[in-house]
């Protein structure tokens, strides 16, 4: 594609033939606020915060729309585009709850940050507001409607990153709200709980019901990791606070997902913390003690001393054991008694390993994988 060449505040600059206004602002890190619109996804021109004054034009346009072209002359920042943006800011939150002190998106708001930043600092239009009910029995996300101020991310990452339409806007002006399927609950409809539309929100109208009330924006550590749920390598950046994981993002870096992630990778965490997980391995005591193996009738797990007993050991004892009874299994009934599973989870050195103790070790092709393990 050829260039394009254009001034943006007095600047010039090149830009791709076809590029919006706000994506030549964007190559060349010239700063055009924006709520709707999503580097990820396609523009909408829903919130009309990124106006722009263009030489020649009468009416301001959104930038994240209107094409460049040749001479084109852009002014970001007049008088005139301040005193709209601030005015459509003021139009938001005339239907915005003002709890931001208790809002779990709170530091982590573009409406929140545009606020202060054009020094919206009271609802100045007083009239009518919505009252919707924070009731949706879905396990993983909170919708708040009252929070939504209808910029539509939500209902394009449904569509273009997860490519599911279980998110819609439903009835028109004042009376519009988004809603899920035909209208129902999240649980009722198509979604598949990646939690896209969780990700782009740019207020706290969708959050991770995990992590609510578990710390703010300011106090987490951010760390990238792989995700270890199947062999995509997909990358998540955890939000952690006083090592404990409080909430998954996806890192819109990563080579494999590119922002996107499933359910399991986004919400499917909060086991490493909880009280019933096994930190160390166990054993059978009848095990421990080098005994047969007792009557099945006999069991009593809870009482102290019975054979069935399970007894915390170190991986050195519990890896013995293991050896020692498989080497038992194979030399009684043969190495073809014997079959392994292994998993996506591990890696693939890991799986390698495996598949060399199965055949060449134990002496058998009894191997599967399965990525759901």
């Amino acid at each position: 594609m050829g260039k394009v060449n254009l001034i943006i505040d007095g600047k010039e600059i090149q830009a791709e033939q076809g590029d919006t206004i706000l994506q030549a602002a964007r190559r060349h890190n010239h700063y055009i606020p924006i709520l709707c619109d999503h580097p990820a996804l396609p523009p909408e021109g829903a919130c009309r915060i990124c106006l722009v004054e263009i030489e020649g034009q009468r009416a301001l346009h959104p930038s994240c729309t209107y094409p460049v072209t040749e001479g084109m002359v852009v002014e970001t920042n007049t008088e005139r585009v301040r005193a709209a943006r601030k005015f459509n800011l003021e139009l938001l939150i005339s239907d915005h709850p003002l709890d931001c002190m208790t809002c779990e998106a709170t530091g982590n708001c573009l409406l929140q940050d545009l606020a202060y930043e054009y020094e919206v600092k009271e609802d100045v239009f007083h009239g009518t507001r919505h009252h919707f009910s924070v009731n949706d029995p879905n396990p993983f996300i909170q919708v708040d409607r009252n929070k939504c101020i209808l910029c539509r991310r939500c209902v394009r990452a449904c569509r273009e990153i997860n490519g599911v339409e279980a998110i819609s806007v439903f009835y028109r002006g004042f009376n519009a709200y988004i809603g899920f399927g035909a209208d129902s609950s999240m649980d009722n409809s198509p979604c598949e709980f990646c939690g896209s539309c969780v990700e782009v929100c740019p207020t706290g109208a969708l959050w991770p019901k995990l992590s609510l009330g578990q710390g703010r924006s300011w106090e987490v550590e951010k760390v990238q990791t792989t995700c270890p749920y199947c062999g995509v390598g997909c990358q998540l950046v955890l939000e952690v606070k006083d090592n404990k994981i409080i909430k998954v993002d996806s890192a819109w870096e990563g080579p494999s997902n590119h922002g996107w992630t499933c359910v399991k990778g986004r919400f499917g965490y909060d086991f490493i913390q909880h009280a019933d997980r096994l930190d160390k391995p166990r054993v059978r005591k009848y095990l421990l003690d080098g005994k047969q193996k007792p009557a099945a009738s006999k069991r009593d797990h809870e009482k102290e001393g019975n054979p069935w007993q399970w007894v915390e050991v170190d991986w050195e004892v519990a890896l013995g054991i293991t050896a020692e009874k498989m080497n038992q299994t194979r030399d009684t009934y043969g190495a073809d008694s014997m079959g392994f599973l292994t998993s996506a989870k591990c890696l693939n050195e890991e799986n390698y390993l495996m598949n060399k103790l199965t055949r060449q070790v134990i002496g058998t092709n009894s191997i599967d994988h399965c990525a759901r393990l």
